[in-house]
């Protein structure tokens, strides 16, 4: 199983003593910053499956234009 590039970026990060301090000092927002990134790769594959598509079929919206009937 390949790493996630993630993973290898924060890896390298923790190799340095500059980047241990930045990485404990923004531990919060990195945590944030991965769980986000993984649930957007979720999303990409689930679109490039067709299975988003297959479950309900997409309309277009219609803009509100702002003016009350």
């Amino acid at each position: 199983m390949p790493l996630p590039k993630l993973a290898t970026l924060i890896g390298g990060l923790l190799l340095s003593k500059g980047g241990r301090r930045v990485a404990g000092r923004h531990a919060g927002k990195l945590a944030l910053a991965a769980l986000a990134f993984q649930l957007w790769e979720q999303r990409q594959a689930g679109k490039r499956s067709g299975t988003a598509s297959a479950e309900r079929p997409v309309h277009p919206r219609r803009r509100w234009s702002g003016r009350r009937v």
